[in-house]
């Protein structure tokens, strides 16, 4: 059992080798079988489908992390998306396939037409009175259970099965009873068997676990003297251990299976017990829905012939949707958008270049609020003794959610402005359209082009809390301006040495120590083209 791709979809059943997956983007399960679960582990990271039975005991034993299942309620029909917009959706519905615990079958329905998968299944006449099936629905593909497709083997039902093995323990009442079973299935059957003869059904913790949440009748326990039938894994029935279970007391082991096994022991019992339909079963299945084809889900065991009499006309090859050929086309590979981000907010932040929080400076501007702004009224006698603060220079923004930036008129030469609004309520200087520029040839030898500084006469700086402003292109420069320190005291931290550093300086690097080197250079070159501007 290796899985179905159905052709011109993206949709895979039972299907978990990525690598083979091609286009397949949905992935549904039918049941915890470990034949239809091969390549399926705690590293799945996709979103896979099933019923809710199925999504407790993939996450339970095999670890699959609950981010990817989505549990669907058996019969109810639910919509999903075929595409990365949503133009495109399919109805996928579940119904019970009789054969273990949480087993489903999925009818399919979209722009492919209508698909129905059976996974593995025992029929019962009741399946054809489901709702989705029973509208009289066109099947144009039919994926079959045919693991007792054969018209040689004759198989008894489930009942008639049932009383063979009630029959067999009858007749030794004196005997224990090992049914050997998988580690799913017939949990009903033994239900059966413990209500038929008033005894406990031994149970390992594991399927007394499953049994508690199928809400079976209260007859299973763990402890091994409580009763006289153990349910044990079918491998441990054999030769030795018949032997050594019958030194202790006299016992009896039934396989209760519709496969051909060769019985080591006498007591060793072979009872045509099935969960899978059988070969007139699967007739009167096919009969019934009069699919346009049957595609066995047993690859080495064709079946197609044995229904051509129960088959309408085949129907054309669906078009498929361009949204849905793009999204099939999309390397699967690579999660989508969601799971990238998702990724992304859990993924370890590295550190590189370590800023000082703008919250901090703000909180210490802000306490000294009033006094500068009785200090800057009287700006032209006292420029080098008070700090001010100075606008941004960047002309990007290190901090985009913070600021909000508008183009405004501001001179004759100088056209527009971009004009920011400062983060966190700061005061800051909006410059008037009079005030000059440091020299050109200043901002060319240090590499940072002109930059705005206040002017230093009487002519008054506007003051304003939550605006800031700064202009890139050269201005004469007034013979009455005086040069002011770029760096206050309150711009020594990191964060803001970078935000008084023009992009256009820093040259390509893959190191915050490169940018960090480059940011002191720069306010070096500043300070001392400073001084001596100053002394002339």
């Amino acid at each position: 059992m290796n899985g179905v791709l159905i052709p011109h979809t993206p949709i895979a059943v039972d299907f978990w080798s990525l690598r083979r997956a091609g286009s397949a983007r949905l992935f549904f399960l039918s049941h915890m079988h470990s034949d239809h679960t091969v390549g399926l582990s705690s590293t799945w990271a996709r979103p896979l489908y099933c019923s809710p039975i199925t999504a407790f005991l993939l996450h339970r034993h095999l670890q699959v992390s609950k981010r990817w299942i989505r549990a669907l309620e058996v019969g109810e029909s639910h919509v999903l998306p075929l595409d990365e917009i949503g133009r495109e959706t399919m109805t996928v519905t579940l119904m019970d396939a009789n054969h273990c615990p949480g087993s489903v079958m999925f009818l399919f329905e979209g722009y492919f037409g209508t698909i129905l998968y059976t996974g593995d299944f025992r029929f019962t006449p009741a399946m054809l009175k489901e709702p989705a099936l029973r509208v009289g629905k066109q099947i144009h593909t039919l994926y079959l259970d045919n693991t007792n497709c054969n018209p040689a083997l004759d198989l008894p039902s489930q009942q008639e099965a049932a009383q063979q093995i009630v029959a067999l323990i009858r007749k030794h009442p004196q005997h224990d009873v090992k049914i050997g079973l998988y580690s799913l299935g017939k949990e009903s059957l033994l239900e059966q068997l413990a209500l038929e003869f008033q005894t406990w059904v031994v149970l390992s913790p594991r399927r007394l676990e499953l049994v508690q949440l199928l809400g079976l009748a209260d007859v299973f326990t763990v402890e091994e003297k409580a009763g006289r039938i153990h349910a044990v894994n079918h491998t441990e029935i054999c030769h030795s251990a018949m032997l050594r279970w019958n030194q202790a007391r006299p016992t009896i082991a039934i396989l209760p299976t519709s496969r051909k096994i060769h019985s080591s022991h006498p007591n060793i019992h072979i009872v045509p017990y099935s969960d899978h339909s059988s070969y007139p079963e699967l007739r009167a299945f096919v009969a019934a829905l009069k699919p346009c084809q049957v595609l066995p889900i047993v690859s080495r065991q064709p079946c197609r012939d044995y229904f051509q009499d129960s088959l309408d006309p085949r129907l054309p090859v669906p078009l498929i949707p361009d949204s849905v050929q793009q999204y099939m086309s999309v390397s699967s590979s690579k999660p989508s958008v969601l799971c990238l981000l998702e990724r992304k907010l859990r993924r370890p932040r590295t550190q590189g270049v370590v800023f000082e929080s703008p919250e901090e400076e703000a909180d210490r501007f802000q306490a000294d609020g009033d006094s500068k702004k009785a200090k800057n009224e009287d700006l032209s006698g006292n420029l080098e003794k008070q700090p001010s603060l100075h606008p941004l220079r960047t002309k990007k923004q290190l901090f985009p959610d913070r600021c909000s930036k508008q183009a405004v008129p501001f001179s004759e030469s100088q056209k527009m402005v971009t004009v920011l609004t400062a983060p966190l309520g700061l005061s800051v200087h909006l410059r008037s359209p009079e005030e000059e520029f440091l020299p050109p040839e200043t901002g060319e030898e240090i590499g940072g082009g002109p930059h705005l500084v206040p002017r230093g006469d009487n002519g008054g700086t506007a003051v304003s809390r939550n605006s800031c402003a700064w202009a890139g292109q050269d201005s004469p420069q007034s013979p009455s301006s005086k040069a002011v320190p770029l760096l206050a005291p309150e711009f020594s931290g990191l964060a803001l040495k970078y935000l008084l550093t023009p992009l256009n300086f820093f040259q390509a690097r893959f190191s915050s120590r490169g940018f960090d080197q480059q940011m002191e250079k720069y306010h070096k070159s500043l300070l001392k083209c400073r001084r001596e501007h100053s002394l002339v």
